[in-house]
């Protein structure tokens, strides 16, 4: 059984083994789209990616792939394959978003300082799986500002639906429900995050969790900074193969760039809340 430790990466292939270009992606996740409200162009964005943590979530294939798509929408991006830059307090105060994929890392007490206080500054941060909600365990001030941590993929990579719960959001409108193989992730969650998509396990793996509805994608606000979550992305043709799960990602980093440029959008959605 193919696990989280020991899964084979596989090449983004077309028919005839020819690689697929990030434009040429976008262009298709547009014929699976039937509305969609307008987001934020990334055009003139500064945006941070920091790279790094366990391999076996291609870090390295992910910052391949979304450098090129960043720069075709007009964004300026600094790399980096270190966590350093978010001690750089003038760097930060001129990052419009920081996109990152950490998983299961160290940070510093003064790097997760500089992160968080870049965010609450105005700084939106955006990320997927593992590389943004399963970074940094032992820091719970981190999982403050993400609004979740991944705790669990009963099973590994299985076969699981998404379901599209917020039809009138920008990062979601228009996206129709759809299937993925991958990691199911469970995760503890933030009850008060404006959730855009769901999955429901059914207990094959874990039968006391059969019907359990999980939160897949999310947004919310740290301060003055966007925040964008997805759990799809345990490699990077687990995302790239599914249009809806692609374009939900790349509209989600979109809307976390312009917390500066654009006012605080109203993101409690309380699970618990009194009728």
């Amino acid at each position: 059984m193919k696990t989280r430790r020991d899964f084979l990466s596989k090449g983004l292939m077309a028919a005839g083994g020819i690689v697929l270009s990030p434009t040429l992606l976008a262009q298709a996740n547009s014929e699976v789209v039937s509305k969609q409200l307008d987001l934020p162009s990334l055009k003139g964005r500064k945006v941070l990616f920091t790279y790094g943590g366990w391999d076996g979530h291609e870090p390295k294939k992910f910052r391949d792939f979304m450098l090129p798509w960043l720069k075709d929408e007009g964004a300026t991006v600094e790399a980096q394959d270190n966590l350093s830059p978010y001690t750089d307090v003038d760097l930060m105060k001129e990052m419009d978003l920081v996109i990152q994929i950490f998983t299961m890392s160290q940070i510093t007490n003064e790097q997760e300082k500089g992160l968080l206080e870049a965010v609450k500054n105005g700084t939106g941060m955006a990320g997927w799986h593992g590389g943004m909600c399963d970074a940094f365990r032992s820091n719970v001030a981190y999982q403050y500002m993400t609004g979740g941590q991944w705790v669990a993929h009963p099973g590994g990579v299985i076969d699981y639906s998404v379901n599209v719960i917020n039809k009138k959001d920008p990062i979601s409108s228009g996206l129709k429900d759809f299937k993925m193989t991958s990691e199911q992730y469970f995760m503890h969650v933030d009850p008060n995050v404006k959730v855009l998509a769901t999955t429901t396990f059914n207990g094959s793996n874990d039968f006391w969790i059969d019907g359990c509805v999980m939160p897949v994608a999310w947004k919310k606000m740290f301060g003055k900074g966007r925040i964008f979550y997805t759990s799809l992305g345990h490699n990077l043709d687990h995302v790239t193969s599914v249009p809806e799960a692609l374009a939900l990602t790349q509209r989600g980093i979109k809307w976390a760039s312009a917390s500066k440029y654009l006012a605080a959008e109203k993101w409690v959605s309380p699970a618990y809340d009194k009728d």
